[in-house]
């Protein structure tokens, strides 16, 4: 074999290793979003089944982003002491137990417990993987394979609720759940076979800045702490539109079924498939032009599913899932540059706030306006948080290219 043949192979070793790192990160985005919403399309038949209002219904999304946002930080801590890849593995693994025993609940109660159980695992997995992407590619790179992550979430987003919608008209939602924990062990293996272990690691950050010290830095950090409300406001925005849209659409003059609102779900693919340019159009134009095309983009998605008819309506939602998905590209890409040290432990806090919104998001229009004023005052609310997170990013994103420059 000659030296340029070796040289050959070699390169495309390395090509097939940078290919599969990539679909690992993409694999892990629809592993960590599979199962978190999976109870959405069918909240209308749950509050049927067990007689409880809309927003009691929606505490079974609201538990499991609650335990997300309680993990988080710690599990960004931990992330940072025993390595990227070994936590997200074993959590990806670990997921299977609350997910198999959903199959057997009976009652809300045991669904909740349950779910909150999902919760702890998620962030072991999402909050690693934004700290790999930021270590491992450079910063012009990592925004467009965290673009592949963020669309792999929503893909994973999209599985997880059009499989038990599919499934709930013909054979319970507990099938559901079965196919889902099928799903969520392959995207464990691949993930344990693809992605590699990362040139970086995490006991040289501990020894230069402690968990609970990164943790202080990082609270300390007014671009960071407003980031952390950025990502409050995504979240608040993405889990009240789609829990209390179903409830719109199950109502009269729609009335769609179980199955019929697990297709809503179909503009999921749709942001996944345009969210990967999010990268493009944060390099050529900025974090905050690109957040603000993003806001307008949702804002417009919102108003238009306030017209009647069912086709603009699920147009409206296809343009505000491309806003929101390009926006929590953004903000999670800024906190790992933001942050020097203890970038898992950064996430962990972001992550932590993303999923405080959308507990909140799954409750708070229920409570607030949703008997008042129905849909319209629901989109109202969610304009005015995305407003105030725009408001946000202009703020905090002034710096970005000393950060960039210090990469």
């Amino acid at each position: 074999m000659t030296e340029g043949g070796n040289a050959g192979r070699r390169s495309r070793s390395a090509v097939m290793i940078f290919d599969r790192a990539r679909a690992a990160v993409t694999i892990a985005g629809i592993c960590a979003f599979l199962d978190l919403y999976a109870p959405q399309a069918v909240l209308p038949q749950l509050a049927e089944s067990f007689h409880v209002s809309p927003a009691g219904a929606g505490t079974t999304v609201g538990v499991c982003t609650l335990a997300v946002a309680v993990a988080a930080p710690f599990v960004g801590m931990l992330a940072d002491r025993i390595g990227r890849k070994r936590t997200i593995v074993t959590a990806a693994f670990l997921l299977q137990i609350p997910t198999i025993l959903l199959i057997f609940a009976h009652g809300l109660t045991e669904i909740l417990i349950w779910r909150f159980m999902q919760g702890l695992f998620l962030p072991a997995i999402f909050s690693p993987m934004v700290a790999y992407v930021n270590e491992e590619w450079s910063p012009a790179e990592a925004a467009d394979v965290m673009g592949l992550y963020i669309a792999g979430s929503a893909l994973g987003g999209f599985a997880g609720r059009f499989v038990t919608a599919l499934l709930a008209d013909h054979f319970g939602w507990r099938a559901g759940f079965a196919v889902l924990t099928l799903i969520t062990l392959a995207c464990a293996v691949a993930i344990w076979a693809w992605l590699p272990a990362g040139r970086h690691r995490a006991k040289a950050a501990v020894k230069a800045v402690g968990g609970l010290e990164g943790l202080v830095m990082h609270v300390r950090n007014p671009a960071l702490l407003a980031t952390f409300g950025i990502g409050f406001a995504v979240l608040f925005s993405q889990v009240a539109t789609f829990t209390y849209v179903n409830f719109h659409l199950a109502d009269a003059p729609y009335s769609l079924g179980p199955s019929q609102l697990g297709m809503i779900f179909l503009v999921y693919p749709i942001g996944a498939a345009i969210t990967p340019a999010s990268g493009f159009l944060i390099r050529r134009f900025g974090r905050r032009q690109a957040t603000s095309l993003a806001v307008a983009t949702a804002c417009a998605g919102l108003l238009a599913t306030l017209q009647s008819g069912l086709p603009m309506i699920i147009f409206g939602l296809a343009l505000f899932v491309t806003g929101t998905f390009t926006m929590m590209s953004a903000a999670m890409g800024f906190v790992g540059q933001a942050a020097a040290q203890a970038k898992a432990t950064a996430v962990g806090c972001y992550v932590c706030s993303y999923y405080v919104g959308g507990s909140v998001g799954a409750v708070l229009p229920g409570l607030l306006v949703w008997h008042v004023a129905g849909w319209r005052g629901c989109v109202a609310l969610i304009v005015v948080t995305m407003l105030g997170a725009l408001g946000l990013a202009w703020h905090a994103w002034r710096r970005e290219r000393s950060f960039c420059a210090a990469e």
